[in-house]
Protein backbone atom coordinates (compact mmCIF):
# COMPACT_ATOMS: atom_id res chain seq x y z
CA UNK A 1 0.00 0.00 0.00
CA UNK A 2 2.78 2.43 0.92
CA UNK A 3 4.37 3.28 -2.42
CA UNK A 4 1.26 3.58 -4.57
CA UNK A 5 -0.94 5.19 -1.91
CA UNK A 6 1.60 7.75 -0.78
CA UNK A 7 2.51 8.72 -4.37
CA UNK A 8 -1.21 9.16 -5.04
CA UNK A 9 -1.58 11.36 -1.96
CA UNK A 10 1.38 13.51 -3.00
CA UNK A 11 -0.07 13.80 -6.51
CA UNK A 12 -3.37 14.98 -5.06
CA UNK A 13 -1.48 17.45 -2.88
CA UNK A 14 0.33 18.91 -5.90
CA UNK A 15 -2.98 19.23 -7.73
CA UNK A 16 -4.42 21.17 -4.81
CA UNK A 17 -1.43 23.50 -4.64
CA UNK A 18 -1.22 24.19 -8.37
CA UNK A 19 -4.71 24.04 -9.74
CA UNK A 20 -7.44 24.21 -7.10
CA UNK A 21 -8.82 26.96 -4.96
CA UNK A 22 -9.10 26.58 -1.21
CA UNK A 23 -12.50 26.05 0.34
CA UNK A 24 -12.01 28.48 3.22
CA UNK A 25 -15.35 29.08 4.87
CA UNK A 26 -16.68 32.28 6.39
CA UNK A 27 -15.25 32.74 9.85
CA UNK A 28 -17.61 32.69 12.79
CA UNK A 29 -16.50 35.41 15.20
CA UNK A 30 -19.05 34.25 17.78
CA UNK A 31 -17.52 30.76 18.00
CA UNK A 32 -15.61 30.53 21.31
CA UNK A 33 -11.89 29.92 21.55
CA UNK A 34 -11.47 28.18 24.91
CA UNK A 35 -8.01 27.39 26.22
CA UNK A 36 -6.97 23.76 26.34
CA UNK A 37 -7.25 22.04 29.74
CA UNK A 38 -4.12 22.85 31.70
CA UNK A 39 -3.43 26.21 30.05
CA UNK A 40 -1.98 28.48 32.75
CA UNK A 41 -4.51 31.31 32.51
CA UNK A 42 -3.83 32.48 36.06
CA UNK A 43 -0.21 33.42 35.29
CA UNK A 44 -0.71 34.42 31.66
CA UNK A 45 -1.14 38.06 30.64
CA UNK A 46 -4.63 39.09 29.55
CA UNK A 47 -3.17 41.08 26.64
CA UNK A 48 -1.22 38.05 25.46
CA UNK A 49 -4.37 35.90 25.65
CA UNK A 50 -6.30 38.47 23.61
CA UNK A 51 -3.58 38.47 20.96
CA UNK A 52 -3.63 34.66 20.86
CA UNK A 53 -7.38 34.83 20.15
CA UNK A 54 -6.73 37.34 17.33
CA UNK A 55 -4.19 34.95 15.82
CA UNK A 56 -6.70 32.10 15.91
CA UNK A 57 -9.25 34.27 14.13
CA UNK A 58 -6.72 35.41 11.50
CA UNK A 59 -5.76 31.79 10.79
CA UNK A 60 -9.36 30.92 9.90
CA UNK A 61 -11.04 30.86 13.29
CA UNK A 62 -11.49 28.28 16.01
CA UNK A 63 -14.48 26.65 14.33
CA UNK A 64 -12.47 26.07 11.15
CA UNK A 65 -9.58 24.65 13.18
CA UNK A 66 -11.87 22.31 15.09
CA UNK A 67 -13.38 21.10 11.80
CA UNK A 68 -9.97 20.44 10.24
CA UNK A 69 -9.25 16.73 10.58
CA UNK A 70 -6.43 15.76 8.19
CA UNK A 71 -3.18 17.64 7.59
CA UNK A 72 -0.41 16.36 5.35
CA UNK A 73 3.07 17.86 4.80
CA UNK A 74 6.76 17.17 4.30
CA UNK A 75 9.17 18.36 7.01
CA UNK A 76 12.41 19.94 5.72
CA UNK A 77 12.40 17.49 2.80
CA UNK A 78 13.30 14.69 5.24
CA UNK A 79 10.07 13.00 6.22
CA UNK A 80 6.40 12.90 5.28
CA UNK A 81 3.68 13.19 7.88
CA UNK A 82 -0.08 12.64 7.58
CA UNK A 83 -1.97 13.65 10.72
CA UNK A 84 -5.49 12.64 11.68
CA UNK A 85 -6.28 15.17 14.39
CA UNK A 86 -9.70 13.76 15.25
CA UNK A 87 -8.47 10.15 15.26
CA UNK A 88 -5.35 11.10 17.27
CA UNK A 89 -2.99 9.26 14.96
CA UNK A 90 -0.36 9.89 12.31
CA UNK A 91 1.52 8.18 9.53
CA UNK A 92 5.19 9.17 9.36
CA UNK A 93 7.52 8.12 6.55
CA UNK A 94 11.29 8.65 6.78
CA UNK A 95 12.69 7.55 3.41
CA UNK A 96 16.32 8.18 4.35
CA UNK A 97 16.04 5.66 7.21
CA UNK A 98 13.66 3.25 5.42
CA UNK A 99 11.17 3.73 8.27
CA UNK A 100 7.38 3.97 8.35
CA UNK A 101 5.62 4.69 11.64
CA UNK A 102 1.89 4.13 12.17
CA UNK A 103 1.55 6.15 15.36
CA UNK A 104 -1.45 6.57 17.65
CA UNK A 105 -1.87 8.66 20.80
CA UNK A 106 -5.58 7.94 21.26
CA UNK A 107 -5.00 5.64 24.27
CA UNK A 108 -1.43 6.21 25.27
CA UNK A 109 1.45 6.19 22.81
CA UNK A 110 1.46 3.24 20.43
CA UNK A 111 3.22 2.67 17.12
CA UNK A 112 3.57 -0.05 14.56
CA UNK A 113 6.92 0.52 12.88
CA UNK A 114 8.26 -0.87 9.61
CA UNK A 115 12.01 -0.94 8.97
CA UNK A 116 13.07 -1.79 5.41
CA UNK A 117 9.52 -2.94 4.76
CA UNK A 118 9.40 -5.38 7.67
CA UNK A 119 7.47 -4.85 10.92
CA UNK A 120 9.56 -4.26 14.04
CA UNK A 121 8.70 -6.98 16.57
CA UNK A 122 11.39 -6.89 19.27
CA UNK A 123 10.00 -5.38 22.47
CA UNK A 124 12.87 -2.96 23.12
CA UNK A 125 12.80 -1.76 19.51
CA UNK A 126 9.03 -1.25 19.62
CA UNK A 127 9.46 1.03 22.63
CA UNK A 128 12.35 2.91 20.99
CA UNK A 129 10.53 3.52 17.73
CA UNK A 130 7.29 4.48 19.48
CA UNK A 131 9.18 7.20 21.35
CA UNK A 132 10.82 8.31 18.11
CA UNK A 133 7.41 8.56 16.43
CA UNK A 134 6.04 10.61 19.33
CA UNK A 135 8.96 13.04 19.19
CA UNK A 136 8.71 13.46 15.43
CA UNK A 137 4.95 14.05 15.59
CA UNK A 138 5.27 16.64 18.38
CA UNK A 139 8.19 18.47 16.74
CA UNK A 140 7.03 18.50 13.13
CA UNK A 141 3.40 19.45 13.73
CA UNK A 142 4.47 22.24 16.09
CA UNK A 143 6.60 23.77 13.34
CA UNK A 144 3.49 23.88 11.15
CA UNK A 145 0.55 24.67 13.43
CA UNK A 146 2.03 26.47 16.46
CA UNK A 147 -0.19 29.55 15.97
CA UNK A 148 -3.23 27.38 16.73
CA UNK A 149 -1.59 26.18 19.98
CA UNK A 150 -0.84 29.45 21.79
CA UNK A 151 -3.35 28.50 24.52
CA UNK A 152 -2.30 24.86 24.67
CA UNK A 153 -2.03 22.64 27.74
CA UNK A 154 0.84 23.60 30.03
CA UNK A 155 1.50 26.95 28.32
CA UNK A 156 2.07 30.21 30.16
CA UNK A 157 1.68 33.17 27.80
CA UNK A 158 3.33 36.53 28.47
CA UNK A 159 3.26 39.84 26.60
CA UNK A 160 6.76 41.29 26.04
CA UNK A 161 5.89 44.49 24.17
CA UNK A 162 6.14 45.76 20.61
CA UNK A 163 9.02 45.35 18.16
CA UNK A 164 9.52 46.06 14.47
CA UNK A 165 11.02 43.23 12.42
CA UNK A 166 12.10 42.69 8.81
CA UNK A 167 15.15 43.87 6.91
CA UNK A 168 14.05 47.46 7.25
CA UNK A 169 12.10 47.00 10.49
CA UNK A 170 8.87 47.60 8.63
CA UNK A 171 6.57 45.03 10.25
CA UNK A 172 5.20 46.17 13.60
CA UNK A 173 4.67 43.20 15.90
CA UNK A 174 3.50 42.29 19.37
CA UNK A 175 5.94 39.88 21.00
CA UNK A 176 4.65 36.96 23.04
CA UNK A 177 6.60 34.55 25.24
CA UNK A 178 5.58 30.91 25.66
CA UNK A 179 6.91 28.80 28.51
CA UNK A 180 5.78 25.29 29.38
CA UNK A 181 5.04 23.09 32.39
CA UNK A 182 5.38 19.30 32.16
CA UNK A 183 4.21 19.00 28.54
CA UNK A 184 5.79 17.88 25.30
CA UNK A 185 9.24 16.40 24.88
CA UNK A 186 11.26 19.36 26.18
CA UNK A 187 9.16 21.41 28.63
CA UNK A 188 12.21 23.46 29.61
CA UNK A 189 12.06 25.25 26.25
CA UNK A 190 10.90 28.80 25.68
CA UNK A 191 9.61 30.52 22.56
CA UNK A 192 9.23 34.14 21.56
CA UNK A 193 6.59 34.77 18.89
CA UNK A 194 6.21 37.96 16.85
CA UNK A 195 2.59 38.70 15.82
CA UNK A 196 1.86 41.28 13.11
CA UNK A 197 -0.23 44.01 14.73
CA UNK A 198 -2.16 44.65 11.49
CA UNK A 199 -2.90 41.17 10.14
CA UNK A 200 -2.52 39.27 13.46
CA UNK A 201 -0.39 36.54 11.85
CA UNK A 202 2.81 35.10 13.31
CA UNK A 203 5.73 36.56 11.33
CA UNK A 204 8.70 35.21 13.29
CA UNK A 205 9.58 32.95 16.19
CA UNK A 206 12.65 32.26 18.31
CA UNK A 207 13.45 29.00 20.08
CA UNK A 208 15.34 28.94 23.39
CA UNK A 209 16.70 25.64 24.74
CA UNK A 210 15.94 26.79 28.27
CA UNK A 211 13.55 29.32 29.73
CA UNK A 212 16.58 30.75 31.53
CA UNK A 213 18.46 31.50 28.29
CA UNK A 214 18.75 35.10 27.14
CA UNK A 215 19.71 34.28 23.54
CA UNK A 216 17.75 31.95 21.23
CA UNK A 217 19.25 28.95 19.46
CA UNK A 218 17.07 29.41 16.39
CA UNK A 219 15.13 32.35 14.97
CA UNK A 220 13.12 31.89 11.78
CA UNK A 221 10.53 33.74 9.76
CA UNK A 222 6.96 32.61 9.10
CA UNK A 223 6.16 33.51 5.49
CA UNK A 224 3.93 32.59 2.55
CA UNK A 225 0.63 31.99 4.32
CA UNK A 226 -1.81 30.18 2.07
CA UNK A 227 -5.38 28.91 2.54
CA UNK A 228 -5.69 25.14 2.90
CA UNK A 229 -9.22 23.90 3.34
CA UNK A 230 -10.74 26.10 6.05
CA UNK A 231 -7.50 27.45 7.56
CA UNK A 232 -4.33 29.39 6.77
CA UNK A 233 -0.91 27.73 7.05
CA UNK A 234 2.64 28.95 6.47
CA UNK A 235 5.37 26.62 5.23
CA UNK A 236 8.29 29.01 4.69
CA UNK A 237 10.72 29.21 7.64
CA UNK A 238 13.55 30.77 5.65
CA UNK A 239 16.54 29.15 3.96
CA UNK A 240 16.23 25.38 3.64
CA UNK A 241 13.71 25.08 6.49
CA UNK A 242 10.63 24.40 4.40
CA UNK A 243 7.38 22.64 5.26
CA UNK A 244 6.29 21.55 1.82
CA UNK A 245 3.60 19.43 0.10
CA UNK A 246 1.06 20.91 2.51
CA UNK A 247 -2.49 19.67 2.04
CA UNK A 248 -5.66 19.58 4.13
CA UNK A 249 -7.84 16.88 2.53
CA UNK A 250 -11.46 16.43 3.53
CA UNK A 251 -11.10 12.65 3.78
CA UNK A 252 -8.51 9.87 3.60
CA UNK A 253 -8.83 6.08 3.53
CA UNK A 254 -8.34 4.43 6.89
CA UNK A 255 -5.58 2.27 5.39
CA UNK A 256 -3.29 5.29 5.35
CA UNK A 257 -3.00 4.96 9.13
CA UNK A 258 -3.29 1.19 9.48
CA UNK A 259 -1.37 -0.42 6.58
CA UNK A 260 2.20 -0.30 5.32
Amino acid sequence: MRNNAFLLLIALSIAVLTGCTATTQTKDATYPNPAAPGFNAAESDSQAIAIADEVMEAMGGRKAWDQTRFIRFTFFGRRHLIWDRHGKRARIEVPGDSLVYLYSYAQGDQATTYKNGEPVTEADSILKYTEQARRIWINDTYWLVMPFKLKDSGVTLKYLGEENIGQDGVVECDVLELTFASVGVTPQNKYHVWVDTQEHLVRQWAYFSSAEDSEPRITTVWLDYQPYGRILLSGNRGGDRALSDIDVPESLPDEVFTSY
